[in-house]
């Protein structure tokens, strides 16, 4: 009797522990669908129209690679922006709009004055955040100090805590948009030229 008793809470116990085990290891989050690690894209191409001529360049950034494309703007210009992400051949833009809310990019100028305006349509934007896919540049002045490089530092961050649109100075250029918390997901480096 003693050994059946003994058998039989043995055998309950590990029924129990099997259970839990396997209920904690099956918990998954619609958040691990959306990750898009920097190791997954490709390229960052930066699609320029110039309003006056209607006439878009696309500029292509590769990922970990040793030159910076050169982005050519006229000053007082202004110039529609779009933000495509890739992956290979594949457009990976439209896994950022399907999780607008865990998404923002910041657009640094350190050496221009380039006045930014988020011009996104509901499609990548959510609570009234435009994530930045989508821009308008008007621009004053491409190079400020032609002794300094002038450049567009551009960061997709993942997850984060606060964002806001807001630009500050820095340095002697401008950066549209400030976060806290999250992960780089992306970060290209552009040359601006006139």
């Amino acid at each position: 009797m003693k050994n059946t008793l003994k058998n039989t809470t043995l055998i309950l116990g590990l029924l129990f522990l099997a259970l839990s085990l396997s209920l904690t290891s099956c918990h998954r989050t619609d958040d691990e669908s959306d990750d898009l690690p920097q190791e997954e894209l490709s390229d960052v191409l930066l699609k320029v129209t110039d309003q006056a001529t209607g006439t878009p360049v696309v500029y292509d950034y590769q990922v970990n690679s040793s030159t910076n494309p050169n982005i050519k703007l006229i000053n007082g210009h202004t110039y529609d922006v779009e933000v495509i992400f890739k992956n290979g051949n594949e457009d990976a833009t439209q896994e950022i709009k399907d999780a607008k809310e865990e998404h923002f990019l910041v657009y640094n100028f350190p050496n221009s004055d380039i006045a930014l305006t988020r011009t996104d349509d509901d499609s990548s934007t959510h609570d009234g955040i435009h994530i930045g896919l989508k821009t308008k540049w008007v621009v004053n002045t491409a190079v400020k100090n032609s002794s300094a490089p002038a450049q567009l530092v551009l960061t997709l961050y993942h997850e984060p805590v606060t964002v806001s649109e807001a630009s500050s100075v820095s340095g002697n250029g401008v950066v549209y948009g400030t976060h806290t918390g999250g992960e780089t997901d992306a970060q290209a480096n552009y040359n601006i030229t006139n």
